[in-house]
């Protein structure tokens, strides 16, 4: 197996984690985050500890894919590490004031402010980011012709129509966790999830690679 499939694989697989950790994680934390009679704070850690693993997994997918992505755009390759990583930092934030919220007990300001520290870096990170993230790596994937044609668009298309959705949240129109919402973030999710597989069973066209890493040695050389 060769360096570049290796980090296909990696890729691949972290995308892969961030689907099997992300909606299990929605459903403990939410019932408590809502303050529904009996919820559980155990469901809550155990909500912390999915999103812990699933902001690793984000910043794990920039990471193994940057040394591909840099031999077809390094300013691209740059900004989705940048946006991934970012992305992955205000996962933590959540998780962070999610883990505060039964610690304030009764106290209903405080309980208030944390929740809605969580929801707004719910909503930035993983509600708007992938939407800058879809259009940084999906535009690499298609300059470098790294994968099918087919899987980056469904990124290009998913990007504005999740940033709407978002700002309908941020706006106040709906909620994020609603119809609009998932609708909003369905060609997303199509994306991740279609590119993960790819990325896991197939890996990136290596012969496109080559061609890639040709150009972009001859281009080093030619800057000095």
């Amino acid at each position: 197996m060769s360096a570049d499939r290796r980090l296909s694989l990696v890729a691949g697989l972290c995308y892969l984690v961030t689907f099997v950790t992300s909606m299990p994680a929605l459903a403990l934390k939410q019932p408590y985050l809502d303050g529904a009679p009996g919820a559980d704070p155990t469901a809550l850690r155990a909500a912390s500890g999915l999103e812990i693993v699933l902001a690793m997994a984000c910043l794990g997918t920039a990471v193994a894919l940057f040394p591909i992505l840099r031999r077809s755009s390094e300013p691209l390759a740059l900004g989705f590490l940048g946006s991934r990583t970012l992305e992955a930092g205000l996962v933590l934030l959540g998780v962070v004031s999610m883990l505060a919220v039964p610690a304030v007990g009764s106290d209903v300001s405080a309980r208030a402010a944390l929740v809605a520290l969580h929801d707004w870096a719910f909503l930035i990170g993983p509600g708007l980011l992938p939407a800058a993230n879809a259009a940084l790596l999906g535009s690499a994937l298609l300059q470098g012709r790294l994968v099918p044609r087919v899987i980056p668009l469904v990124g290009l298309v998913g990007a504005p129509l999740l940033t709407v959705s978002a700002c309908g949240t941020l706006f106040g129109w709906f909620d994020q966790v609603s119809v609009w919402g998932a609708v909003g973030a369905l060609p997303i999710a199509l994306w991740e999830l279609a590119l993960g597989l790819w990325l896991t069973f197939r890996g990136v066209r290596e012969t496109r690679l080559a061609e890639s890493s040709a150009s972009y040695s001859a281009s080093g050389v030619a800057a000095r």
